[in-house]
C-alpha cells in the first residue's frame, strides 16, 4: 500500500503485517527475564556477583530482570557464557520478550520498494518492516520508532540524499546499522565514511541482505528466515 510517500508494507501500528496476515501487536513479556532470573538463582549468583562477572552495574542486571531493558547480542553471548546456558535459549527468550525489530528501506522508486520489501520479509521474518520513498518521511518515522536497520538509496529524487539522511539517522539514534543502497559503485567512498554498516548494490537479493547482516555494528535479532 502507497500512501503519502510511504509504502505501508508492514508496521502500521497497532498492527504488524507478518507472513501475509495481520496480527496485533503485543506489549513486550517477560520470558526473558525470567529465564535470567531463574539461571542467574540456579548459579547461586545474587545480582551483584552476576554484574561483576558480566563487567556491568548491578542496576543493569536488575533492569534485564525486571523485563524494562533488553542485554545487547554480545551481552547475551557473555551472559550464555557465564550461567552455562545455549546461547541460542537466551537469544530466543530475548526475541520474544522484544518488539519486533524496526527495518525501513528507502528509495525514491516504488519498484525498488515493491521487489524489495518482500526480501526483506523473507530473510528478516521477526522484523517490523517499512518502505519509503521519501527521506522526509523516514525521518520521521524514525523519530517515533527505534530503527534497528535502514537501507537507503545513496541518490534519491527531490533534494533528498542517501549520506545525508543517514546522517540525520544517525544523530536520532546512533545505534541505528545503515546499509547504502546504489546502482553505481563509485558512491561507496563517500557512503563508508559516514559510519554505516555496509553497502549493497542493486536490485536487493536475499544474499546480498544476508551478508550485510553479518557485518551489521549492532546485531539483532532477525527470526528463521529462509535459507
Amino acid at each position: 500500500m502507497f500512501q503519502n510517500g510511504t509504502f505501508l508494507y508492514k508496521g502500521m501500528a497497532p498492527f504488524l503485517y507478518n507472513n501475509g496476515k495481520y496480527k496485533k501487536r503485543t506489549p513486550m513479556n517477560q520470558t526473558f527475564s525470567k529465564t535470567l532470573r531463574k539461571l542467574r538463582e540456579a548459579k547461586g549468583l545474587s545480582q551483584q556477583a552476576l554484574a561483576d562477572k558480566m563487567f556491568v552495574t548491578r542496576p543493569t542486571i536488575a533492569r534485564w530482570e525486571a523485563g524494562t531493558r533488553l542485554p545487547d547480542a554480545m551481552m547475551i553471548y557473555r551472559l550464555a557464557e557465564v550461567l552455562g546456558e545455549d546461547v541460542n535459549v537466551l537469544l530466543s527468550d530475548a526475541a520474544e520478550s522484544n518488539e519486533c525489530p524496526c527495518v525501513i528501506l528507502v528509495d525514491d522508486r516504488k519498484l525498488v520498494l515493491s521487489g524489495g520489501l518482500p526480501v526483506l520479509e523473507e530473510v528478516m521474518p521477526n522484523a517490523n518492516i517499512t518502505g519509503f520513498t521519501s527521506g522526509k518521511e523516514a525521518l520521521e518515522y524514525a523519530r517515533s520508532n527505534r530503527v534497528a536497520l535502514a537501507f537507503l538509496d545513496i541518490e534519491l529524487r527531490g533534494g533528498d540524499n542517501g549520506i545525508d539522511l543517514c546522517k540525520a539517522l544517525l544523530e536520532v539514534n546512533p545505534r541505528t546499522n545503515i546499509v547504502f543502497l546504489t546502482a553505481y559503485g563509485e558512491y561507496s567512498l563517500d557512503a563508508w565514511k559516514t559510519g554505516a554498516s555496509g553497502f549493497m548494490l542493486k536490485p536487493i537479493t536475499a544474499e546480498g541482505v544476508k551478508e550485510q547482516l553479518q557485518k551489521l555494528r549492532y546485531p539483532f535479532f532477525i527470526g528463521e528466515g529462509k535459507a
